[in-house]
């Protein structure tokens, strides 16, 4: 394959809200230009994880060169970058954005604009991106193209009188959209004669090739055998093979500019080479660096231990091959009285924290169990200093803190009319407060700040729920607010579990306890003695239930004879579960952790 002319390659991602059919077009586009034979043709080509097929969503965004000829007669060569949807991955889309000169805006012309295809247009606008309106699934009999033309135009303020309207499952209007793409996109800028300068957008591990590296160059050329230099990692490696995905792994002799493809150089640890870093020639080096991208900042944190001690130094090395392929998935290790020894890990968000765990249960065959899920406090002390709290366990003591902050968030929901009364109160129960309240067409969106720590337990559940899953929902951190927090302790025949405790507001704390206690009492098996279940806040209990002892009968061998034969076998009983009281252990099964960790309203 020779290096295609700088005017004829088209770099463009396609952005959508989930299941409006990204990924469904990109497998189309494939099929159209013959990247693929028909036999070989499977759903959602690029969704190449199990866990992205079963559950239709895109996790990892991925990359495939496609050879278009189009009606001019001139050949031209598409990269297109398939992007997940969903907020807890908008890290991959933002490397994905600054890889293309276009996006292919993907609207379901049923459902309209939600709140994610907002924050995703958002992004390619500030990417500086040229856009193509497409309308998918025009030929279900719900559709309403021109409605939604006037949404996009109204909501997004883009022209979408020219959008393509298409059906990606049948195969509707492809052909329109790849005309589309090479008339109305721009081919990418850059020098090809200029020192070697070129974006590193992904990185991954095989097991053959080591650490396969994907870059766009943005200057100059990268040929095979070249000794190239990592400007942010500082290291310097030698390229053995070059090559692009057709979707196939396919080698070609060089990258030129504007393209994007892969390399391999005998790269060990995927750590070295860190996403948004710059790419250039040893001997002829660039002069400044790429801006490249913020580091991903996890949201959310949970404690993560094997059910079985032992499975301990494999979750270890899952969890390392798990760090080389996803980047913004952080861990230390920690320890827990109750579940022993584990890891601390910290995600972009729950979905992100559902998929790692999934990931860590199939992929290496592990039992595991996650503590509940927590955010980042800020804590400032009575000494001036300021700490970051991960884990309410670790909270110093009340006396020693001014203030606690917690995070905020700016929450965007578009929600069908109907269901806008239970959203408002769905919002105002989880301390939220009202920002903004508009219409477009028949869909209120409703911009509220929430805390995030209300957020992150079941709040896009119950919204689904509430909104018959019709609602849609976008959020971003905006700041750290002053919040009247406690720390929650659940104590077992008192003693303190420390996988339990919680950071929560005052005004709810005693219902959230109530609810623990009553659910615990449900979970754990009762013993031979009399077992408290409570729910403290410091030294104050505020709220208990009781788990009744077994009884043991103790007189059914006695037939008649002195009643004070019973009282003594009695007494005897009744003093053996007194010294049980005192140094009986009470066994949590780990179902129950997991049980109580799932908080039901």
């Amino acid at each position: 394959m020779a290096a295609a002319p700088q005017n004829n390659i088209r770099n463009f991602s396609i952005v959508a809200h989930i299941d409006h059919g990204k990924s469904t077009l990109a497998d189309r586009l494939i099929q159209t230009t013959g990247g693929l034979q028909a036999r070989e043709m499977t759903e959602q080509v690029l969704d190449s994880m199990d866990i992205e097929k079963e559950r239709g969503i895109t996790i990892k965004a991925q990359t495939v060169r496609l050879t278009y000829p189009a009606q001019d007669g001139q050949t031209y060569i598409l990269n297109l970058m398939d992007t997940p949807g969903h907020v807890d991955f908008a890290y991959e889309v933002s490397r994905s954005l600054a890889a293309c000169e276009g996006s292919l805006l993907v609207v379901d012309a049923s459902q309209g604009v939600e709140a994610q295809t907002l924050a995703n247009v958002y992004q390619a606008l500030d990417n500086g991106h040229e856009i193509v309106p497409v309308l998918n699934k025009i030929d279900l009999p719900a559709a309403e193209p021109e409605r939604v033309k006037e949404q996009i135009e109204e909501v997004i303020g883009l022209d979408a009188s020219d959008a393509v309207p298409i059906s990606a499952k049948s195969g509707l209007g492809i052909d329109l959209v790849l005309e589309a793409i090479v008339k109305r996109l721009p081919p990418p800028k850059g020098d090809r004669t200029a020192p070697l300068k070129a974006l590193l957008v992904d990185s991954w591990y095989d097991t053959y090739l080591g650490v396969v590296v994907l870059v766009r160059i943005v200057d100059g050329v990268l040929k095979k055998g070249m000794k190239i230099r990592l400007m942010g990692a500082d290291a310097v490696y030698d390229v053995d093979r070059i090559g692009v995905f057709t979707p196939k792994m396919t080698e070609i002799a060089e990258l030129g500019v504007g393209e994007i493809g892969f390399f391999t150089g005998s790269i060990k640890e995927v750590a070295d080479t860190r996403v948004g870093d710059t790419i250039t020639e040893d001997k002829r080096q660039t002069a400044e660096m790429l801006p490249g991208f913020k580091p991903a900042q996890p949201v959310v944190f949970c404690g993560l231990f094997p059910v079985d001690a032992a499975d301990f130094d494999d979750l270890r090395a899952a969890m390392g091959k798990l760090r080389l392929n996803d980047a913004s998935f952080s861990f230390e290790m920690e320890s827990s009285a109750a579940l022993g020894f584990g890891f601390r890990c910290g995600f972009l968000g729950l979905l992100h924290l559902e998929i790692i765990q999934e990931r860590l249960e199939r992929e290496f065959n592990l039992d595991l169990i996650a503590t509940a899920p927590s955010v980042i406090y800020k804590i400032k002390l009575t000494d001036g200093t300021e700490i970051d709290l991960h884990n309410p366990a670790d909270m110093p003591d009340v006396m020693k803190i001014a203030e606690i902050n917690e995070p905020w968030i700016k929450a965007t929901i578009l929600t069908p009319d109907d269901y806008l009364g239970s959203v408002l109160k769905l919002c105002q129960d989880r301390r939220g407060l009202q920002v903004d309240l508009s219409y477009v067409g028949k869909r209120a969106m409703v911009v509220y700040d929430l805390p995030l720590n209300e957020v992150v337990f079941d709040f896009y559940d119950r919204l689904k729920s509430i909104s018959k899953g019709y609602a849609s929902f976008d959020y971003h951190i905006t700041d750290y607010r002053p919040g009247d927090l406690v720390k929650m302790s659940i104590l077992v025949n008192a003693e303190p579990v420390d996988a339990l405790s919680m950071l929560v507001h005052r005004t709810r704390a005693e219902a959230r306890g109530r609810v623990m206690c009553e659910k615990l009492k449900e979970l754990i098996p009762p013993h031979l003695f009399v077992i408290p279940v409570q729910a403290a806040i410091g030294g104050k209990i505020i709220a208990r239930e009781t788990i009744r002892a077994l009884r043991k009968d103790v007189t059914a061998k006695c037939y008649g004879g002195d009643a004070s034969r019973k009282r003594k076998l009695l007494d005897k009983q009744k003093a053996g579960k007194k010294k049980l009281r005192q140094f009986g252990r009470v066994e949590i099964p780990q179902e129950a952790f997991i049980a109580a960790l799932k908080m039901d309203e």
